[in-house]
């Protein structure tokens, strides 16, 4: 009986030392994309904040918006939720934490929502539950360009200006450090224009050619472009992350219990060998 238990023991110990391997494998390759992806965010992350901070300064330093793309004048029924999620899973909450988001948020719609999916397991998960998706990008997000870009967020721009959604919402993850992530909730579209004085910090008056109407028609694409592609290379970013930290437990857990392991089967391999004592001694008594 005890030899059979140590059997058992032995095929689980090697069952779960090739998962450790495994896991392991897995982490250290997610730790170098992860280098990759992260010293690609940092360089690019600083141009994206200044060009969005310069575009949202004009926003917020002229009363000459057109007006459709002001959020008091739009009543919001149809909402267009662009969502970032990853192509493969082993990376924890990582895809679950964006979809809840997501789904909190539709929470409130009057009417059913429009998604673009930029990953194929937002897709997969909204898409068996019977919701609209628009579009669908399944490239891995440290593929997809800018140019690629462009082609995500022009139809939603022309669906924007032919008032078929009324709002644009971007739910991504927000890359905070290396063991923290956050996911965040974007309306891209409407603006919503502060009207606080003191929050103005250019008093120039701008004057707009040829006119502000196709300036605004120029610059906001640009600034969804730009918004949606920082989403997605802030996202694969913590991809890596959440993928190498998920590893990285699942390394330490196959640890541990091949640990455990490795206890029983010495207490079954003591218990055999005292069980074998053991009748060797009643024989042996057995013939005096």
């Amino acid at each position: 009986m005890a030899s059979n238990n140590m059997q058992d023991i032995k095929r689980r110990m090697r069952s779960v030392t090739s998962v450790e391997h495994i896991t392991n494998a897995m982490k250290l390759v997610s730790a170098a994309k992860l280098r990759k992806a992260k010293a690609t965010f940092e360089k690019s992350i600083k141009n994206f904040h200044f060009i969005i901070e310069s575009i949202e300064s004009i926003f917020n330093n002229t009363n000459e918006i057109p007006a459709k793309y002001l959020l008091e004048n739009r009543e919001i029924k149809t909402t267009c939720y662009i969502i970032v999620t990853s192509n493969r899973g082993l990376c924890g909450s990582f895809n679950s934490n964006v979809i809840k988001a997501a789904e909190n948020e539709m929470l409130s719609d009057e009417e059913a929502p429009v998604i673009v999916a930029i990953g194929s397991r937002g897709r997969d998960y909204f898409g068996k539950r019977d919701y609209n998706i628009y579009s669908e990008y399944n490239a891995p997000p440290e593929d997809i360009s800018f140019l690629e870009t462009r082609e995500i967020s022009m139809p939603i721009i022309d669906m924007f200006d032919a008032g078929e959604i009324d709002e644009v919402m971007l739910v991504y993850t927000s890359f905070i450090t290396t063991l923290e992530q956050k996911v965040k909730c974007v309306t891209l579209l409407p603006f919503q224009i502060d009207s606080d004085p003191d929050s103005i910090r250019d008093t120039q008056q701008v004057e707009y050619e040829p006119s502000v109407e196709e300036v605004f028609n120029y610059l906001v694409p640009k600034y969804v472009e730009i918004m949606i592609y920082e989403a997605i290379v802030e996202s694969a970013t913590c991809e890596h992350a959440a993928r190498r930290m998920a590893m990285e437990n699942a390394t330490d857990n196959a640890s541990e219990i091949l640990e455990d392991l490795s206890l029983y089967y010495n207490r079954a391999r003591q218990a055999a060998i005292t069980d074998a004592i053991i009748e060797i001694v009643a024989g042996s008594e057995a013939q005096k």
